[in-house]
């Protein structure tokens, strides 16, 4: 009859006897302490760095690791003192006020090449890059054919190179393209075309190498001849005093390196992704609009605002009575305001800096 009571006992001073030893443990290492134990030392070291690149790539990337990607530098992402808009500000609204092109944003990578463009883009809450080059700013506007513009067009063409082989497929475009239009929607799927490329001026024939190419907007599939081309191109580097990247990848195209790669490369007809240099005769259809053939960011910005301001006009004006055409089914001529701000650029004696 006594177990019970028994029982109760021993708990108590088992319990007793437990928070003893608990609280000698508490004093002595508060006297005592003791280091917490450290991390295996060759762990620590040994961890390789966050790849923030392939972070951001993965982020912006499309299931079949395709991507859109635009490079950007202060004198592109903030206002100037006399203006309220930014050639980044009139690239993401084109995003918005194009066909099918809201979701795409989702899908840009902004690669800042200097710290307040980087900030810029976090605050626009994009998908965002910051590419570091030692001893070399590129905050300001480039002077177009200095050095710092070199400069900056080869630390573009390096980075890409990278992107390329790391497996990933892009759009490359300047930030003063607008889109207009899904650009996807007309560049071929063929895997088997490698490179496709805008043009200064379309001379009608796709295959030709005799287009001027723009590297300004171009869609380039991963495999081992682009990621070949990328790095010939680069390698021309140091051999092409007072050219630009894009002049030494028109040589290497008219000197065969195409046809050497193995490389299927198709050049873009202007009706589809065009520039100031040669108009889209068909709004109709116009994907892209580059501003192109001109000198200064100032001038850039006054004539891509009016681009803009013609595509909501004739968006608003319905666009199926445009597409109509005429009585005889032929489309209704569309006529593009002036580029009145690059013309202006290129007059002799302009001191407006050069982009």
């Amino acid at each position: 009859m006594d177990h019970p009571k028994n029982s109760v006992l021993n708990l108590t001073v088992l319990s007793l006897l437990a928070s003893a030893v608990l609280l000698l443990c508490f004093l002595s290492a508060n006297r005592f302490p003791r280091p917490c134990p450290a991390r295996n030392p060759a762990a620590v070291h040994d961890a390789p760095p966050a790849d923030s690149l392939g972070s951001a790539l993965a982020r912006a990337a499309m299931p079949d690791k395709t991507l859109i990607i635009a490079v950007v530098n202060r004198a592109y992402a903030e206002q100037g003192v006399d203006s309220d808009k930014t050639m980044l500000g009139l690239f993401l609204e084109s995003f918005w006020l194009g066909v099918g092109t809201r979701r795409l944003l989702d899908h840009v990578l902004v690669v800042a090449v200097d710290e307040a463009a980087y900030r810029r883009c976090l605050f626009q809450r994009l998908h965002c890059y910051r590419l570091e080059t030692e001893g070399v700013d590129f905050r300001g506007e480039v002077v177009y054919m200095s050095e710092g513009f070199v400069r900056m067009m080869w630390t573009r063409t390096l980075f890409l190179t990278e992107v390329l082989r790391r497996g990933y497929s892009f759009i490359f475009t300047d930030t003063d393209v607008m889109w207009l239009r899904n650009p996807f929607m007309r560049l071929s799927r063929n895997q088997s075309e490698d490179l496709q490329i805008s043009t200064d001026v379309f001379n009608g024939h796709p295959w030709s190498e005799k287009n001027l190419v723009n590297t300004g907007f171009y869609f380039v599939r991963s495999n081992n001849k682009t990621v070949a081309l990328f790095e010939t191109w680069y390698a021309q580097k140091d051999n092409a005093t007072g050219k630009k990247e894009q002049d030494v990848l028109l040589e290497l195209a008219q000197e065969g390196a195409f046809e050497g790669l193995g490389l299927k490369v198709r050049f873009l007809d202007t009706r589809y992704f065009s520039g100031f240099c040669e108009d889209s005769k068909d709004i109709r259809a116009v994907c892209t609009v580059h501003a192109n053939c001109c000198r200064s960011i100032r001038a850039k910005i006054f004539d891509l605002t009016a681009v803009l301001r013609d595509w909501k006009r004739f968006r608003r004006s319905g666009e199926e009575a445009n597409a109509a055409g005429g009585a005889n089914g032929t489309a209704v001529p569309y006529r593009w305001s002036g580029h009145v701000g690059c013309w202006r650029s290129w007059r002799v004696g302009n001191s407006t800096p050069i982009s």
